[in-house]
């Protein structure tokens, strides 16, 4: 019986060594990757029947774990927004380029005072103009280009959800999985380190925290408390906007049918790609247009022109600048949404519309009661004085444009290019240490729970003594009942 124990020992011995050395194999395998995790054979011994495998286990931190998922979220979101900036830093670029309005009013601002200088010049005149048409152009397009960038963001938002439906869909094939695996004792490992790749997706996205209840079983929320899986997936709703203008709100995004980003948010998320998509689309674009907005109504109301009769009784209308609501000048002080998409320059002065660029200096734009030079003096430079003192006299602006309430018009529209330069620079430093952030939490799990070679060469070094050992006792046992079968015959 003695001999027989010791056979069944070794033997038992040998199929364990084989399955450690099964497990060990898959962890060399994957070594390197950074979502796998290290595998561990638990060995139990059975009392007259050797050693057996009694499960396969896995390496984890928990704390680690939801730091990636944290971090994951935060740079994603980052990111999303330091992009953004980037494209909306187009429509400022280098000062001295055509493509900043700050630019354009700057040159504008010279050229007006060289026309007040030289005023019987045709030439100069027709150049003002010019300089006041590349203004109006530069705001068109820096318009055009920010609602580019929220109609873009729109649309990255419903391809953000649209993964996110199918991530929690994928979610919920391994968590059964899982579930079942666990409750018949099988190796779910493998399941495990995917369900863990697919939070870490499923964080980028949106901001997450999660729960593990019996079996292994595990329910996904927002970081803001709502449900997004728990036995089966919540359903992520957005309906996208077709194409963004001034004044337009873009829709919310649903979890479970509570709002969680954008207009009317009830239980907002606080990280994620979404998220920093929302604040592009529903914050900074919105400042920036309404600070172009802001600069837009500054125009019309400095080159507004005054009723001259001996007594005047006509309320101001639009000069040089224009828009869609003349003869009414906007309201001072007061952001009015799109006005920077819609400003034009008169047509009666406009020589590319057939207008004369010396209304400019006369008056008259607005109809003969607004003429301020009535003989039609060469020489006459009085307006022009009064427009380049206009265009450097200080204005009052809206406070929810978030720079100063009381500037000269060019000093506002600098500080315009200098909040986007500030606020896309603070953006993608705040990426660029997200990032960071998000590799150093990665590593710090890594070294915890992944596989390190010099320990697997080290456990496959004791895994062959082992063998060997058990190989020797099935030898010696071998012989033993070959010396004692001899002895009996």
């Amino acid at each position: 019986m003695a001999l027989s124990a010791s056979l069944n020992t070794a033997i038992s011995s040998l199929a364990t060594t084989a399955e450690q050395t099964s497990v060990l194999s898959r962890n060399v395998a994957r070594a390197g990757d950074p979502t796998a995790s290290r595998k561990s054979a638990e060995i139990i011994t059975n009392p007259g029947n050797g050693v057996r495998l009694a499960s396969i286990t896995r390496v984890t931190n928990v704390a680690l774990f939801n730091n990636v998922l944290d971090s994951t979220s935060s740079s994603a979101g980052q990111r999303a927004i330091a992009t953004a900036l980037q494209r909306l830093e187009q429509t400022v670029n280098d000062t001295e380029l055509d493509a900043s309005p700050a630019a354009m009013l700057q040159k504008f601002n010279d050229a007006l005072q060289r026309y007040s200088a030289a005023p019987d010049s045709l030439a100069t005149g027709q150049a003002a103009v010019a300089a006041a048409r590349d203004v109006v152009t530069s705001l068109h397009n820096a318009s055009d280009l920010i609602q580019n960038v929220r109609t873009q963001a729109d649309r990255d938002i419903a391809g953000a959800v649209d993964n996110l439906n199918s991530l929690l869909s994928r979610f919920e094939k391994v968590n059964t999985e899982i579930v079942k695996g666990s409750r018949s004792g099988a190796d779910v490992t493998d399941y495990l380190d995917q369900r863990d790749q697919l939070l870490r997706q499923i964080s980028e996205e949106i901001g997450i925290k999660t729960v593990t209840r019996g079996d292994n079983d595990m329910s996904i929320y927002t970081d803001s408390g709502v449900t997004l899986f728990d036995v089966s997936p919540r359903k992520v709703t957005f309906q996208p906007v077709a194409s963004y203008g001034a004044g337009i709100t873009g829709n919310a995004v649903y979890a479970d049918g509570v709002p969680v980003a954008g207009s009317g948010a009830t239980m907002s998320v606080g990280a994620g790609r979404i998220t920093g998509l929302v604040k592009v689309r529903d914050d900074i674009a919105v400042t920036y247009q309404s600070q172009l907005d802001e600069v837009a109504r500054g125009l019309i109301t400095a080159f507004a022109e005054s009723d001259q009769s001996v007594v005047p009784v006509l309320p101001d209308v639009p000069g040089l600048f224009t828009w869609s609501g003349a003869p009414a000048i906007p309201p001072s002080g007061t952001i009015s949404a799109g006005l920077a998409a819609s400003i034009t320059l008169s047509a009666s002065v406009d020589p590319d519309q057939g207008g004369d660029a010396r209304r400019l200096r006369d008056g008259g734009i607005g109809g003969v009661s607004y003429t301020y030079n009535a003989s039609g003096v060469a020489g006459y430079t009085g307006r022009l004085d009064q427009l380049v003192d206009k265009l450097n006299g200080a204005q009052a602006f809206d406070p929810a444009s978030k720079l100063s309430s009381s500037a000269t018009l060019t000093s506002f529209a600098s500080g315009s290019a200098a909040w986007l330069e500030q606020t896309r620079k603070t953006a993608s430093e705040d990426a660029d240490y997200r990032d960071t952030l998000l590799v150093r939490t990665s590593d710090a799990l890594n070294k915890v729970t992944g596989v390190n070679l010099d320990e697997e060469m080290t456990l496959m070094l004791e895994l062959e003594r082992t063998f060997q050992a058990s190989s020797k006792l099935i030898s010696t046992v071998n012989s033993m009942l070959q010396t004692l079968m001899n002895s009996v015959g």
